[in-house]
């Protein structure tokens, strides 16, 4: 094996592995299951009140 081989190895595996990746994030973060969590983040930020800490 060359250094031309393993690059061009890595390089088209690594993309797969990127993609694969991709689609399981969005697949998490669209997962019915999940909705609670999600709403329950975006709207934690605004259950505080909007003062300075003392």
């Amino acid at each position: 094996m060359d250094y031309h081989t393993i690059v061009g190895f890595s390089k088209s595996w690594g993309l797969f592995y990127l993609i694969g990746l991709a689609i399981v994030v969005v697949a998490y973060a669209f997962w019915p299951g999940n909705r609670k969590r999600f709403n329950r983040a975006k709207n934690s930020i605004l259950d505080k009140d909007d003062r300075p800490r003392s």
